[in-house]
């Protein structure tokens, strides 16, 4: 389905040394073990740190259309993660994500996190299917894995200087040093910018979003303890500026017919980028974001002779504030102005232990504990809905939240003979939340006792779920298996705003006249059970790789999120959505056509659909398609290497082609179709033999065509970036 890499000639991390014209094997840590991927029984794509780079891919939402059944979105609010139809929408502190995103094994909680600057990247594996085994839950959908390269003993450093349209400006650094044998350091540090990609047409003097300005870096030390041990440290910081006001009015993308319905309108991009919305009722402000994160982990392995240890630990913080205009649309043809502010303080501490077999003949173990525990404090305040019949100000000041998640696995691998293995795994998890907040009608942005009014938001809730997973391996040969699998994936339920009749909080009591019906407050935990079929094969002299998944979901209970109006006022609502069904195939590999040519290609057939789902009690959607499941997806990418006298040129192109698929706003009863588009990109990379510099050269988006992100309840649309291009300088020693 993929490509493991869009441009395969670009040489994989860890990959071993193979003559010329052959695909290097790769090494990966899927099934937290180091294996080949092609001898890995899971469907998943991987891209090498190298890739990125050549391809200028330099965050989480810029692989997505490398991968197939795949959408990676930056929002504002968040990376929206889709794999094989299984998505979520509540980016809020209550919310969880349907993938677990993961960065050097550490779970990253909040979406808003998650979009982070790749720099320094040995590899990133992106797994499809549910992983609750050995990921846990909130990976229903998958797990995208970040893995920085490890300080090594070798000295070595590297520095690039990126310039592009838009005022693009990149920088990176990378410092490796060897102390001691038994002691490495490595010091990374990356700047990002760029001016906004949408155009103004308000009449203000005010830049708009769709920009980046961040900063980025980390230091890590590894130590060997004598020669059974070793102890990897990591501490990393990011600043991220970003301008919150991406939106732009669905008209862009869409005309409504008298029923409300959104209908594709063909438009130049230029026109999908103007912001050209002035409201009636409010002064715009200028926008803003500020997000700081940082984390420290400590990785810890250790021999124990018949087995191995591991522990990984982590302690993050994550602080968000932003300011944006919001486009509330009351009906397709009118739209009041909002003037949003947000702040957020989110702490995570995550520990893991970890034992693993070793030397036990046919039989692989491992088993383990996890702990993990967010907290967080956030203040969302609306204003200029008077017009509604609300006061000046609307707020929620909320926290703290907090969530704690307990969990015991296992899983092991038994040679049933020298070709044949099954594998059985379990996970036991406990999940407990609790938030409690308020709903605030002020008379001006400070809570007044005297003259505000405040609603109770306050709920509890525990839910515990055992996942599994079958699996068997056959190998048809040395390079090629098949592989089956039964698995399941759970995300933990949670709640919306309200609380139930004679509970009280924050000197807030809920009589019975404000309270909200436990079925309304509390949204139950999603299910998926998973069948898959696979087969993989590296052939042709290892000039040739191919993977084929054939896959069926039975997924109960989603959890659908968008703003309803509960006591006369607009809230976030959280829903469980009955059932669907997802099957689909996915087929990728690459060719090495002559040791200058190589060839990638994925093709993703999904058909991904509600069978009983009514959002507003009535109307049946039983039929209707998931949200970013296009029915068909295909890529093809190829590289030539132009060989001189004591030079070489190498030229990519990579093209994506993907049929329509659907945005859906269930409490509106609306789906936004989103038309059928090919997206390719385009790299140059000169260097001279024996030399210590490179330049590389992009495109990216050649077609210049813009697509929504994501639109929300109020009739806002994220658009993606148009064409861009940069030249890169490198050098390294």
């Amino acid at each position: 389905m993929l490509v493991c890499a869009a441009f395969a000639g670009a040489t994989p991390v860890h990959a071993q040394t193979t003559p010329a014209g052959d695909i290097p094997e790769v090494i990966v840590t899927a099934q937290r073990s180091a294996a080949p991927a092609s001898r890995t029984p899971v469907s998943m794509t991987v891209l090498s740190g190298e890739q990125l780079a050549a391809a200028a891919l330099d965050s989480p939402s810029a692989v997505g259309a490398r991968l197939p059944n795949v959408h990676m979105d930056g929002a504002p609010d968040g990376l929206r993660i889709t794999i094989r139809g299984v998505s979520n929408a509540d980016t809020t502190e209550k919310g969880d994500p349907s993938a677990a995103f993961m960065l050097d094994g550490i779970y990253i909680a909040r979406p808003q996190a998650q979009d982070l600057s790749f720099f320094d990247i040995a590899r990133v594996e992106v797994l499809r299917g549910p992983q609750g085994t050995l990921y846990g839950r909130n990976s229903t959908a998958g797990v995208v894995n970040v893995i920085s390269n490890a300080p090594g003993q070798s000295l070595e450093g590297a520095v690039s200087v990126d310039l592009g349209n838009y005022n693009s400006r990149r920088a990176s650094a990378m410092l490796n040093v060897p102390v001691s044998p038994s002691l490495a350091l490595r010091a990374a540090v990356a700047y990002n910018q760029h001016d906004s990609y949408l155009i103004n047409r308000q009449g203000t003097p005010y830049t708009l979003g769709g920009d980046r300005d961040d900063i980025s870096a980390r230091l890590s030390a590894k130590l060997a303890l004598g020669e059974q041990g070793t102890l990897l440290l990591r501490y990393e910081r990011s600043t991220v500026k970003q301008n919150n006001d991406s939106h732009v009015p669905s008209s862009n993308f869409y005309t409504f017919d008298a029923a409300g319905q959104p209908h594709w309108k063909d438009g130049s991009t230029d026109e999908r980028l103007t912001n050209s919305f002035v409201p009636i009722n409010a002064p715009l402000q200028q926008g803003s974001g500020r997000a700081v994160s940082d984390g420290l982990s400590a990785e810890l392995e250790w021999n124990l002779g018949q087995a191995r240890l591991y522990y990984v630990g982590s302690h993050r913080r994550f602080e968000h504030n932003q300011r944006a205009n919001f486009y509330y649309g009351i009906t397709p043809a009118f739209a009041l102005g909002v003037r949003q502010r947000f702040d957020g303080d989110y702490k995570q501490d995550s520990h893991e232990l970890r034992l693993a077999s070793q030397g036990w003949g046919a039989l692989t173990a491992q088993a383990g504990l996890y702990w993990f525990r967010e907290q967080s404090q956030v203040l969302y305040s609306f204003r200029d809905l008077e017009l509604l019949q609300l006061p000046p100000y609307y707020v929620f000041p909320h926290g703290p939240t907090e969530a704690t998640g307990k969990a015991v696995f296992a899983q092991a691998t038994y040679g049933l003979s020298e070709r044949l293995r099954a594998t059985a795994g379990v996970r036991f998890s406990h999940d407990d939340k609790s938030r409690i907040g308020s709903t605030n009608f002020q008379q001006a942005e400070t809570f007044n006792p005297a003259t505000d009014l405040r609603l109770l938001n306050a709920a509890e809730l525990s839910t515990s779920k055992t996942t599994w997973r079958l699996g068997t391996e056959y190998d048809l040969d040395k390079s090629s298996m098949l592989f089956a699998t039964v698995s399941t994936g759970y995300k933990a339920g949670g709640f919306n705003d309200g609380c139930l009749a004679g509970t009280s909080a924050l000197g807030i009591a809920c009589p019975a006249q404000l309270a909200v019906p436990e079925n309304a407050l509390i949204y139950q935990p999603e299910t998926l059970t998973s069948w898959e079929a696979g087969f993989k094969s590296r052939f042709w002299h290892n000039r040739a790789t191919l993977s084929a998944t054939a896959f069926y979901y039975d997924y109960a209970n989603l959890q659908l999120s968008g703003v309803v109006s509960v006591q006369g006022a607009p809230r976030f609502v959280t829903t469980n959505a009955g059932q669907a069904r997802v099957k689909g195939l996915e087929v990728e590999g690459q060719l090495s056509v002559t040791p200058v040519d190589r060839l990638s290609y994925s093709l993703a057939l999904l058909d991904a659909y509600y069978s009983a789902y009514a959002p507003d009690g009535v109307t049946s959607w039983a039929g209707r398609k998931l949200d970013r499941s296009p029915t068909t997806t295909f890529s093809l990418g190829f590289d030539h290497s132009f060989v001189f006298a004591a030079s070489r040129l190498k030229a990519g192109l990579f093209t994506r082609y993907s049929s329509a698929y659907d945005i859906s706003v269930p409490s509106q009863l609306r789906q936004y179709r989103i038309a059928s588009r090919t997206q390719s990109d385009l790299t140059l990379a000169y260097a001279r033999d024996g030399a210590d510099w490179s330049v590389h050269g992009y495109v990216k988006n050649l077609e210049d065509k813009v697509r929504p992100i994501s639109i929300d309840s109020f009739g806002m649309v994220v658009p993606s970036a148009p064409r861009t291009w940069g030249a890169r300088l490198e050098y390294r020693f």
